[in-house]
């Protein structure tokens, strides 16, 4: 059984891409500070797989440990999650995000060369593409990210190509994400930020359980259907299974590969808000309030490379993806408290 490590494989994306790994055949191998996790989703994890994942808890910066791991474990591929990911976040405090993110993935990379791991799939973000010029977006889109965690991705991404280009041997798959939403299906294993969420789906979750008063809805006046920002959401199962996919894909193709991981369908905050009360039952109040500084009004992909390369496209639709959020949050009101 191929061992396959998995960076911050206790934080939402990366529990459910262990559960994916399982399922696959794989042997998952988790690195986690639980800085924005918990450990109890390890036990989550044993629940659903029935197989309980090898598990170390340290920082990715920590160059000696992560040596150890490796001399332990015979490591085929990494699958990178672990880094800081809050946009509001990274501008207040961005000498914390590039120091984190930017260190953790040179420790990481320079730990793999060392001992002839050469295969790597990173989480990267459809926020490098800032402010779109046109979509959907492609993968030759321009890049300008607009904050600290957009940029530490973009680097990241430069950092993997450099490196490619100097030695043949890598084969890398950069995965940019647009919006991950929703959960596993059996309810015991979702997103549980910490703190108020940075996401609008979860927002109006923690609305829906009543852990808060009401959803701040973020400038009507958008060049859209109803004035309100449009994004592309993904059923966390669905971009899971891209990273499966991109594993293959690797396997037999070196060099540096780019593709969006999105459903290339746009919905406004207000349809998110709308759906989520048909599939919860739940009413949702929501305040309009004016436009937040770097928000765009459109933001979709083009996942047409993805589903060419990696034979990959999304499944699940909106109502899928409502369902299966409002069952994690009802079954679990305060998250994994």
């Amino acid at each position: 059984m191929k061992q396959i490590l998995v960076t911050g494989g206790a934080g939402y994306i990366g529990s459910h891409t262990v559960v994916a790994l399982y399922e696959a055949g794989f042997q998952p191998i988790i690195v986690d500070n639980l800085s924005n996790s918990k450990v109890v989703v390890i036990d989550r994890i044993e629940q659903i797989t029935g197989q309980r994942p090898i598990f170390y808890q340290f920082d990715l910066r920590d160059g000696a440990q992560l040596d150890q791991l490796f001399k332990r474990h015979n490591i085929d591929a990494v699958i990178h999650f672990a880094g800081l990911k809050a946009v509001g976040e990274s501008v207040e405090q961005p000498l914390r995000y590039y120091q984190c993110n930017l260190e953790g993935a040179l420790s990481l990379f320079h730990v793999m060369a060392k001992h002839a791991c050469h295969r790597l799939v990173f989480s990267s973000s459809a926020s490098v593409y800032g402010d779109p010029v046109a979509v959907p977006i492609p993968e030759t889109a321009p890049l300008q990210p607009t904050n600290p965690y957009a940029r530490s991705k973009r680097m990241i991404e430069e950092f993997l190509g450099d490196l490619c280009v100097a030695s043949p041997e890598w084969s890398v798959s950069l995965l940019r994400y647009f919006n991950p939403v929703a959960a596993h299906p059996s309810g015991l294993i979702g997103e549980d930020p910490n703190g108020p969420p940075n996401n609008l789906l979860p927002y109006i979750a923690q609305v829906g359980v009543g852990r808060r008063e009401f959803v701040s809805v973020f400038g009507d006046d958008y060049d859209t259907r109803d004035g309100t920002g449009v994004r592309d959401y993904i059923h966390v199962l669905d971009l899971v299974e891209a990273h499966i996919k991109a594993l293959a894909f690797i396997k037999h193709e070196p060099g540096c590969h780019i593709h969006n991981v999105g459903t290339g369908i746009g919905y406004s905050v207000l349809e998110m808000i709308a759906a989520f009360e048909i599939a919860s039952g739940v009413a949702i109040p929501y305040r309009m309030e004016s436009r937040r500084a770097g928000d765009v009004a459109t933001c979709f992909a083009d996942p047409s490379l993805s589903k060419t390369q990696l034979a990959w496209e999304a499944r699940h639709d909106l109502a899928a993806m409502m369902r299966d959020h409002w069952r994690w949050q009802s079954e679990n009101p305060a998250g994994y408290v």
